[in-house]
């Protein structure tokens, strides 16, 4: 695990956070149609993104982690669902998936990857 950076960190954060968007609705007890749907939607699409993000890094794929982190902290309004728990979880998650997608996308800018070892 030394050879691990912090952006795989950032990868394996999202990874948990979409699996418990994913979970959400039979974890917090709020199964009802669309903002179940979406929590699961979401949720697969976070942790599809992280694997993809840890099996070979791409910058799209954090590009992607912050449109669906946007996506999952705005739905509650765009779909009607404030002021529940439902809310709070979709809120707190795609807080911190965006978050972490941000802080990705800012270190590859700051340290770009080499594509040959040239001379």
């Amino acid at each position: 695990m030394e050879n691990w950076t912090n952006a795989k960190y950032c990868d394996v954060a999202n990874l948990i956070l979409g699996a418990i968007l994913l979970l959400s609705p039979w974890i917090f007890g709020f199964d009802t149609g669309k903002v179940s749907a979406n929590a699961n939607i979401t949720g697969l699409v976070i942790v599809v993104l992280a694997v993809a993000a840890l099996a070979a890094y791409a910058v799209w794929e954090e590009w992607l982690n912050l449109v669906v982190g946007l996506w999952a902290l705005v739905s509650p309004w765009v779909l009607g669902f404030q002021g529940t728990t439902a809310m709070t979880v979709h809120v707190v998650i795609g807080a911190a998936v965006a978050i972490l997608a941000a802080i990705e996308l800012w270190m590859m800018s700051q340290n770009p990857p080499r594509l040959t070892t040239g001379r």
